[in-house]
């Protein structure tokens, strides 16, 4: 039989949908683009925001479109936290929640015996185990993501997860490094951790810092690249030991979210924005230049002009090399969506456009550094610009880059001289 999968969300869903494809594989199924005919299609589906619930239901409902016949199987997070809605939905023929997904091949032949309508979902807030899964291969050539950590416990005021992905859950040290070891002797150079909550990864009295380091120490590891972490994750000691682990790259994803402490209040974020600068100082201290990225939402419940132009100011005083700007989207089912004082849908607009200005000019004046630098760039594929073959790859900061070359330098890692931008997104590089 022929299955498509299709993934929406974040990094832990695609890492989890790549484990799905080869669990079917390994069961002698024929895995299809999702564009093409199946007769099983499988949506891993997103819940974060109102939004991301109303794409899931459309791509649930375009697969059966595609084929009537077909089986139908929600998987993930809006399964999880609409499985009676699902329940009712004609276009869905099996509902399977998460810390259910290893278990999807025989969820599914189960259905197939006698096509009755499926559920397998759980009490996820109630379930302290760790799903695992061991992958042997990744969809990318170079880069491959590692999930060590599922699930969430600080129930910020915006945020559905925590309900749909449950109390936090890590993964064994052995199975991590059993997976790292097996995707390096394939060849794959960098690794890139992801969970929902990464900074609490807890396990057997080891904590993050401590995959990192083993990790490092694995042959075939050329990059380590850490996901999105809490500020509050980054002390004296936490710094100080990646610091000496020789693959891990000073690119880092500080969750921020806002940089005006009454905003950050009411999102329930246990922080303050001077807390947030002094980890990013912190980090200057042992890394030169470091890349920090961040994620911002503008037009929060009750944000004033004033608040939103603290996090504007705050945003230009840290730095960044790259913003993610959202603009605040309401999610049934929290605290933030119930506070009066909505922000209307054209300030938001407003504010985002502007921020996001601001992020270019930082994104701009932070490559502009590296200019006439000599970096290592790890090369992932061929592409063609305005008529011209490049190879094009990441330098540890994150900062994509292409030379013009002849020879295959797909997987190498090459030092190249950084000699001015090709474009808004790449830099152009000679070997």
């Amino acid at each position: 039989m022929k299955v498509a999968l299709h993934n929406l969300g974040c990094k832990v869903n695609a890492y989890e949908t790549d484990a799905m494809k080869q669990l079917f594989e390994k069961k002698g199924y024929e895995i299809v683009d999702f564009s093409d005919a199946a007769d099983i299609y499988i949506i891993n589906t997103c819940s974060v925001t109102n939004i991301a619930d109303r794409k899931s239901r459309q791509m649930l409902h375009r697969a059966k479109k595609m084929n009537n016949e077909a089986v139908v199987v929600a998987v993930g997070c809006y399964a999880q936290v609409a499985a009676e809605q699902l329940e009712k939905d004609d276009a869905v023929d099996v509902i399977v929640g998460n810390n259910k997904k290893k278990d999807i091949v025989e969820i599914v032949e189960e259905y197939l015996k006698d096509h009755n309508k499926f559920e397998a979902v759980i009490d996820i807030g109630q379930d302290d185990t760790y799903e695992d899964f061991e992958m042997s291969t990744v969809t990318e050539h170079t880069r491959a993501y590692i999930k060590i950590q599922d699930g969430c416990n600080q129930f910020c005021s915006y945020c559905i997860i925590p309900y749909a992905r449950g109390r936090i859950r890590s993964r064994s040290m052995d199975s991590i490094r059993s997976e790292v070891e097996k995707l390096a002797a394939k060849g794959y150079k960098e690794f890139v951790f992801t969970g929902i909550h990464l900074s609490s990864y807890s396990y057997e009295e080891k904590n993050f810092v401590d995959v990192i380091e083993m990790v490092d120490g694995i042959e075939g590891v050329e990059r380590i690249r850490l996901g999105s972490l809490e500020p509050r994750i980054v002390t004296e000691d936490f710094v100080s030991r990646i610091s000496k682990c020789k693959s891990v790259c000073p690119h880092f994803h500080l969750s921020m979210q806002s940089g005006c402490d009454t905003v950050l209040k009411r999102m329930n974020r246990k922080y303050t924005s001077a807390e947030y600068f002094e980890r990013c100082e912190l980090i200057r201290k042992y890394y030169d230049n470091p890349a920090f990225t961040t994620d911002v939402i503008v037009g929060f419940p009750q944000e004033t002009e004033e608040e939103y132009q603290i996090t504007e100011d705050f945003v230009k005083k840290v730095g960044f090399a790259e913003l993610h700007v959202f603009k605040y989207s309401m999610r049934n089912g929290t605290v933030a969506a119930k506070m009066d004082n909505q922000v209307n849908d054209s300030i938001k607009a407003r504010r985002s456009d502007s921020l996001i200005e601001v992020g270019e000019k930082l994104t701009e004046k932070y490559r502009e550094a590296f200019l006439g630098t000599e970096c290592p760039v790890l090369f992932e594929e061929p592409v063609v610009i305005d008529g011209v073959n490049y190879y094009v790859g990441h330098t540890k900061e994150y900062i994509k880059v292409a030379v013009k070359a002849e020879e295959d330098l797909s997987g190498k890692i090459v030092n190249v001289t950084l000699e001015n931008p090709l474009n808004k997104e790449i830099i152009l590089a000679r070997v």
